[in-house]
């Protein structure tokens, strides 16, 4: 059986201003905060996600993978 490839890429998206911008995570921390490059809005994850990427991204991070 295969292992499963990381996925590293996600596509977050801002939940002030619809902007979306793929993004490379890191691979041994989740990411709390999130600043959109274009409103400036600070985004956290949802209640009950460990990091920013697992509420708005395309992608879950690295370790819940």
């Amino acid at each position: 059986m295969a292992e499963k490839q990381i996925e590293l890429q996600s596509t977050i998206t801002c939940q002030n201003c619809g902007h979306q911008k793929k993004e490379t995570m890191a691979t041994d921390a989740c990411q709390y905060f999130y600043e959109c490059e274009n409103c400036n809005q600070v985004i956290k994850p949802k209640e009950g996600d460990c990091c920013v990427f697992c509420s708005y991204g395309t992608v879950p991070c690295p370790p819940l993978q």
